[in-house]
């Protein structure tokens, strides 16, 4: 059970965008207490009195109660907070290959995974710091064949200036779970 109490939940402010994921036992303690209100799959709103009587379906993460089963609410609507967190982008490799597209900068070559690299367009050792603006992902031979240089000293231009990304929240959800569930989906793509 305590696998189930720790299922990711969207939460939703009070306009219907997305906040963040929280778990079910958060989600629980939310709606139990009139925080929030529980979304089915059709978009139905449900108060915890209503959301208890539900019936469990095959698919559905469940919590065993004295006389059945509750139902672990995949969205949960707040009631009163209307705010849109700030999403902050973290420098990260996986952040910097997901902003490229997966694609070396230079050549525009889709290399696997394991030939790619992060590249300094004006290297460190001339003073380049770890920037947005100043990495790109390179391939392995793109990356050999510029080294220290600048791009333009090696004869290389870049598919595009590289720049600090303005993820929506949405995006930051999508990126970092791995568990998607259907019900998110109509909150995930309007936002």
């Amino acid at each position: 059970m305590s696998d189930t109490l720790e299922a990711p939940v969207l939460v939703l402010n009070r306009h219907f965008e997305p906040v963040q994921l929280t778990t079910a036992r958060r989600a629980f303690i939310l709606l139990y207490g009139g925080s929030a209100q529980a979304l089915d799959e059709l978009g139905e709103t449900y108060d915890f009195d209503l959301w208890r009587t539900l019936p469990v379906r095959e698919d559905d993460d469940h919590i065993p109660i004295i006389g059945g089963a509750l139902r672990v609410p995949r969205v949960v609507h707040l009631q009163r907070y209307d705010r849109t967190p700030r999403t902050t982008v973290r420098l990260t490799r996986r952040n910097l290959m997901f902003r490229d597209g997966f694609q070396c900068q230079y050549c525009a070559k889709r290399p696997a995974l394991r030939d790619l690299n992060i590249d300094h367009v004006i290297p460190r050792s001339r003073g380049g710091a770890d920037t947005w603006e100043n990495l790109v992902t390179a391939c392995r031979v793109c990356n050999l064949k510029k080294g220290w240089k600048l791009p333009d000293e090696a004869g290389m231009r870049l598919a595009r200036r590289p720049f600090r990304p303005k993820w929506t929240m949405s995006a930051q959800i999508l990126l970092g779970t791995r568990s998607r569930f259907k019900e998110w989906e109509p909150f995930l793509k309007a936002s």
